[in-house]
């Protein structure tokens, strides 16, 4: 490998190299061009699994176990768990509010020896961590102008970077800072001494990396975050993605909720991730008791915590996207129109550090969810199973009763959808107080209808109690095909696009004619998965309805919907026993006969397994992210079937792994279909109700494109950024 070949005097240099995806060579090597093409191919598949090269920062926050008035001490700790986060690969860690003294000491802030001592264990820090890469940011009071403010200093590579002062000085009940520090609202545009150099000092301050654009934070204390309109509001408006807290926070019943509301919150709200870490062990307990709570944040997740109540120093760890919460604000006005009006004649300035960026390996730490689509939390995915399944319900029932048709007519194949969509209609009329008998089925088996599929459809349309039909689509669809001189109206084994659109577009007519004959309306069953790849027949096929209920939900969830369907006894015994059997059964059109291994024709096997699919579509369209890192992010979701949570109650020989090179496959398949082939099919959707955040795909919703676009760059960025293998 590459990375042996250097020596340790240049690891740093190489791993630069490496994680910008370039040979390093020693000037002494000598290459022949296969031995360059593969250091070539090194370098790239090292650059592929760095997360860095994905948008990601590697951020920590971190509890010092404090000695009480002893800065020298505490810096000594400081520097060693920076040097565990330099290890461990972190750009940035966040440590405690007065993290150098103490948050506890009282009057014993009032004293020279003590500032004096803040200053020398400030100096110390900054020597000792020279060739240490994470930025890190310490609690220290400070004096200026006459006055002590509560401050927290961000230190670079032995560089202090910035000061920023605390805001917001809490004075009251067991508080009393404005007894000792002075507010920093007044603060701007100024500088303080620290070591005989002016450092910018003010709360009007970001820190931006000169290479990473998006590696940009602010700085706020404590009691801040806890007040209306807080620091970080403006910090994140003036366009910092990373907000750090630095807090004490003594410990009270019920505290950490409120804490992990705010911190949630304001990340959400922010569109940021919030750095959060609070005062621990070694703190007073004279009158108040400290948990050493810290946490870290994304667009409302959380993403790592650390234990509370611990006895001695900790941290906690994750990777935060920033890329992400870049390309979620472009897609927010609302966020861009908050700093347009609330900035007003605010300005900060941004101080600039060059954060080296070393190789830390393939490692990302963060969880990354199989299915976007479905929690694998037992509590959310049933609270999301029912509101997806009411707003099914209510979009359908509105409908049905706004247009004043009372009769459905829907086509029940036996498969996941329609199923789904008749437990949807079943529902509606349940609700609105009308006979289920007035819910038309028809199941119309074709050449290649299976005897499990036709009987599960009849044990449904039963067990539930709508009025049900079988139809023989056969003869009409081969007297189209005789009309058409295609081949198998002469007996020839020809099963192509024609064979099965032929089928598809019977089935539909079929159901618009009963429509009209019986005063009905079409529901449409087809799902988001189907509409993202276009893998339905456009027009007068399963493409078109009067209504889809189904058209904002994945066909990953949809298999969980049904379970849970089963699961709150909604329907009786019978109909749970066939949506069982219905969730065993092979994803399939069913439009072309077995072959002479009696093999069923499957969807999956053409097109690609509908995991992956979902997992593309969601990070296609819900963030925009490119190719390349949507490959990395799912080799790291699926890569691996023992690690990571499933979904509650999915079954065990479903739990399947895909390598890169399958990953990569169908990614390409999947940028082909979204982006050439499948758009005119999502112009012309028919209504149906929006579901999940990013899961919709109408031109009315959440997805607007060209219908003649095209997937050249999408596809040549996967291929120029994305290993063929591992």
């Amino acid at each position: 490998m590459l990375f042996k070949r250097v020596q340790c005097g240049v690891d740093a240099v190489m791993s630069h190299f490496i994680a910008q995806g370039l040979p390093f060579l020693k000037n002494d090597d000598m290459l022949t061009p296969k031995d360059l093409e593969g250091f070539k191919m090194e370098a790239k598949t090292a650059k592929f699994l760095n997360p860095r090269s994905h948008g990601f920062v590697r951020v920590g926050t971190c509890v010092p176990e404090v000695i009480l008035g002893n800065p020298l001490a505490n810096a000594d700790e400081i520097i060693r768990m920076t040097k565990e986060g330099h290890d461990k690969g972190a750009s940035l860690l966040v440590f405690t509010e007065l993290s150098l003294t103490g948050y506890s000491i009282d009057d014993l802030f009032l004293q020279d020896v003590l500032l004096d001592a803040v200053e020398d264990a400030i100096m110390k820090i900054r020597e000792e961590t020279i060739d240490l890469d994470p930025v890190i940011l310490i609690g220290a009071p400070l004096r200026h102008n006459g006055r002590i403010f509560n401050c927290a200093v961000a230190i670079d590579a032995g560089e202090i970077i910035g000061v920023v002062p605390k805001t917001h000085l809490p004075n009251y009940r067991e508080f009393y800072e404005k007894r000792w520090f002075a507010s920093g609202r007044t603060i701007i545009g100024e500088t303080i001494v620290l070591g005989g150099k002016e450092i910018p000092f003010g709360t009007d301050l970001i820190f931006q990396d000169t290479e990473n654009k998006d590696f940009v934070f602010h700085i706020e204390i404590c009691e801040d975050l806890w007040a209306p309109a807080p620091p970080s509001d403006f910090g994140a408006l003036a366009g910092a993605l990373i907000l750090a807290n630095l807090s004490a926070s003594n410990i009270t019943v019920g505290k950490s909720d409120h804490r992990k509301l705010l911190c949630s919150a304001q990340s959400s709200r922010a569109v940021a991730a919030y750095l959060y870490a609070a005062a621990g062990p070694g703190e007073s307990t004279t009158d108040l008791a400290w948990d050493g709570q810290a946490m870290i944040y994304e667009l409302g997740d959380l993403l790592a915590e650390t234990e509370r109540f611990p006895s001695g120093s900790q941290m906690c760890l994750a990777d935060v996207d920033v890329e992400r919460l870049r390309l979620e604000r472009m897609r927010s006005g609302t966020f861009n129109d908050a700093g347009t009006l609330n900035l007003g004649e605010r300005k900060f300035r941004k101080v600039t550090f060059q954060h080296f960026w070393r190789y830390t390996g393939g490692d990302l730490l963060r969880n990354v969810a199989r299915y976007p689509f479905v929690p694998a939390d037992p509590a959310r995915l049933d609270q999301d199973c029912y509101e997806t399944f009411n707003i099914q319900v209510q979009g359908l029932a509105t409908r049905l009763k706004k247009t004043g048709i009372r009769r459905l007519m829907i086509g029940v194949s036996g498969g996941l959808d329609s199923t789904h969509a008749l437990l949807v209609a079943a529902r509606a009329f349940d609700q609105l107080g009308w006979p289920r008998s007035d819910i038309y089925g028809y199941t119309m088996p074709g050449f290649a209808t299976g005897d499990s599929t036709k009987s599960n459809a009849w044990a449904l349309m039963r067990s539930l109690g709508i009025t049900a039909e079988e139809v023989d689509i056969k003869p009409m669809a081969l007297e189209e095909l005789r009309m058409l001189r295609h081949p198998f109206s002469d007996g020839q084994p020809v099963y192509d696009v024609t064979f099965e659109n032929v089928q598809a577009g019977v089935r539909t007519d079929f159901l618009f004619r009963a429509a009209n004959m019986h005063g009905g309306m079409v529901l449409g069953t087809g799902d988001l998965s189907e509409l993202a790849l276009g893998w339905c027949t456009y027009g007068v096929g399963d493409h078109m309805s009067h209504y889809n209920v189904n058209a904002s939900v994945s066909k990953t969830l949809i298999q969980h919907l049904i379970r849970w369907v089963i699961s709150t006894g909604a329907f009786d015994a019978s109909t749970n026993d066939t949506l069982a059997s219905i969730l065993d059964t092979e994803i399939s059109p069913e439009l072309v006969p077995a072959d002479a291994d009696g093999k069923m024709q499957s969807t999956q096997d053409k097109i690609g397994p509908y995991d992956l699919h979902d997992f593309f579509v969601y990070y296609t369209t819900r963030f925009g992210m490119t190719p390349s890192k949507i490959a990395f992010l799912a080799l790291h979701a699926w890569s691996d079937a023992e690690k990571g949570a499933w979904p509650p109650n999915f079954p065990e020989a479903k739990r399947v792994a895909y390598d890169l090179p399958t990953i990569r496959k169908w990614l390409e398949s999947f940028l082909f279909r979204f982006f050439t082939t499948s758009q005119f099919k999502r112009t012309a959707v028919p209504n149906g109700p929006k579901v999940t955040s990013g899961g919709s795909l109408s031109p009315r919703g959440d997805w607007r494109a060209p219908s003649d676009g095209n997937a050249t760059i999408w596809i040549e960025e996967l291929r120029k950024r994305v290993p063929e293998t591992l």
